[in-house]
């Protein structure tokens, strides 16, 4: 796996983001635990929570931008 690059981004900035860019050129990855995903959460995200997000990163894909929340 390459190196990878983090900045942080507004929720202004990510929808801005969203408005310029294909669904498909993105990843959205909600952190947070089952239950609260389950209670509500972004259409489209998916959920991989923070405890397991370092065993799962290797299976995110390298050619897309991905958010974190």
């Amino acid at each position: 796996m390459g190196v990878m690059e983090f900045e942080n981004i507004s929720p202004e900035g990510f929808r801005k983001y969203q408005n310029e860019n294909d669904e498909q050129s993105y990843l959205l990855v909600d952190v947070r635990q089952p239950e609260e995903y389950k209670a509500a959460h972004i259409p489209g995200a998916k959920l991989i929570p923070l405890d397991e997000l370092e065993s799962d990163l290797q299976a995110l894909p390298p050619d897309r931008d991905i958010f974190f929340y």
